[in-house]
């Protein structure tokens, strides 16, 4: 009692000298636990409604590029024994089509495919804009007019639960009408640091110490490794080891954590798509076909008129092995990738581990070879593209493995954990209702 006091006394504070009608403040290390390696964004939302204090909490962990096989095949110990206590999928998650990180972010919040959502890839062109998004752009990342669907978070706040959202993909954004309640700016010199890491961790802690009415019922974390390291080592160094048990040690000590603060949290650990090692050198698709009146990005391919998507299409469809290439509208029904002109036209898919580009840097521009890992690839047919999943809490039960899933899913399996309906979308709740204690009942609101 004496602790939510004091939290409360320093939220009151903090009220007192930011204001609440200002907009969005910046909090750090104002007295209740907050971490200034990791500093948050608050916007304010009003407390939480009556029904949303009764509900229990979901903290939701990603692990960049950590391949559905790493745990067991390095022995990740507080990962495996995560899965022991709830629920896992030994032979991994399917993500979405790209299996970039972007795209898979967002799709897990909102349960819908790339191309229904808005991401189609890390970076695009968008024909009707006439614009590009990038990941590496900040005034596109933080524009909520790039993105459809409803976050988890947006759909959260607007049924008046608190949410918080620490570095996840979309997150600085204003999407659906909503931000979360308390968010991170991303920083890519410090979000991998050893503080940086640390501060998730007493960051979400200090948040789930805050009096009821104000602290967040989701938390929603992102951690950047093994991806790095798979990029640059490959997916069998023992650097990316060494990554995956340092992110496993990451998730024990935000486990034992939470588990400290005695609230009923479902934690639940997944990655956004896999690693392989990449084979051969760039390909690039200048060298098969003319793509003058071409917008590029990537492979992506985008052609003002009807006549130059055919003339290329043409050239490049028995060019090479290395890839397949299709019209927009015929790309094949099981990737969903197939409706968005942001996906461009024609398409050019790989058929293995090959890094493809529609053109080399500019004459005199350094032209470095592919990562060693890669991903992006369909995980129909190429298995190391598949993602983790681990889950455990007061609503979930015990010892149970599923078998691979689609990452669209867990939306809809993630709000019913939290007591919330959901917008239509891709996923559906009967394919994970087996792992919840109530069999995904239908829910009182």
């Amino acid at each position: 009692m004496r602790l939510r006091a004091a939290c409360r006394k320093a939220l009151a504070s903090f009220v007192l000298t930011f204001g609440l009608a200002a907009g969005p403040v910046l909090l750090a290390g104002q007295g209740t636990g907050f971490n200034p390696a990791l500093p948050l964004t608050h916007t304010e939302s009003g407390p939480n409604s009556a029904w949303a204090q009764q509900q229990h909490y979901v903290v939701l962990v990603s692990l960049d590029g950590f391949r559905f096989d790493y745990a067991k095949r390095d022995h990740a110990t507080h990962l495996l024994a995560l899965g022991r206590q709830g629920v896992w999928a030994p032979e991994g998650m399917l993500p979405s089509f790209p299996s970039l990180t972007f795209p898979n972010h967002f799709t897990i919040v909102t349960g819908l495919y790339p191309e229904h959502h808005g991401l189609v890839a890390n970076s695009f062109y968008d024909p009707a804009r006439k614009a590009r998004y990038a990941i590496a752009d900040a005034q596109a990342v933080t524009d909520g007019s790039w993105y459809s669907g409803v976050p988890l978070w947006s759909l959260a706040e607007s049924r008046g639960m608190r949410t918080a959202v620490l570095l996840w993909p979309g997150s600085e954004a204003q999407i659906a009408g909503f931000r979360p309640s308390w968010y991170a700016h991303f920083d890519g010199k410090t979000e991998a640091t050893p503080e940086a890491q640390q501060a998730r961790i007493d960051d979400a802690v200090a948040l789930l110490r805050l009096p009821a009415a104000d602290r967040p019922h989701f938390i929603a974390m992102y951690y950047s490794e093994p991806d790095h390291e798979g990029h640059e080592f490959g997916p069998d160094a023992p650097q990316t080891r060494a990554a995956e048990q340092k992110m496993d040690a990451q998730v024990g000590k935000l486990k034992a954590a939470l588990d400290a603060t005695g609230l009923p949290i479902d934690v639940v650990v997944v990655s956004d798509h896999g690693m392989i090692k990449s084979q051969d050198g760039w390909v690039t698709l200048d060298e098969f076909a003319d793509l003058q009146g071409f917008e590029t990005d990537g492979p992506l391919l985008y052609a003002d008129t009807e006549e130059d998507r055919v003339r290329v299409y043409n050239q490049l469809k028995k060019a090479s092995s290395q890839f397949t290439v299709y019209r927009l509208k015929n790309v094949p029904a099981n990737l969903d990738a197939n409706q968005n002109p942001r996906e461009g036209d024609p398409v050019v898919i790989a058929t293995g581990p090959y890094a493809i580009r529609a053109h080399a840097p500019e004459a005199g521009k350094p032209d470095h070879p592919p990562t060693a890992g890669m991903h992006g690839f369909d995980p129909h047919i190429m298995p190391e593209m598949k993602a983790s999943f681990f889950a455990a809490g007061p609503d979930i039960v015990e010892g149970k493995t599923v078998a691979p899933f689609e990452n669209v899913n867990l939306y809809p399996w993630l709000a019913h954990m939290l007591g919330l309906s959901v917008p239509k979308n891709d996923g559906s709740l009967n394919i994970l209702s087996g792992t919840l204690r109530d069999g995904g009942a239908d829910l009182e609101k």
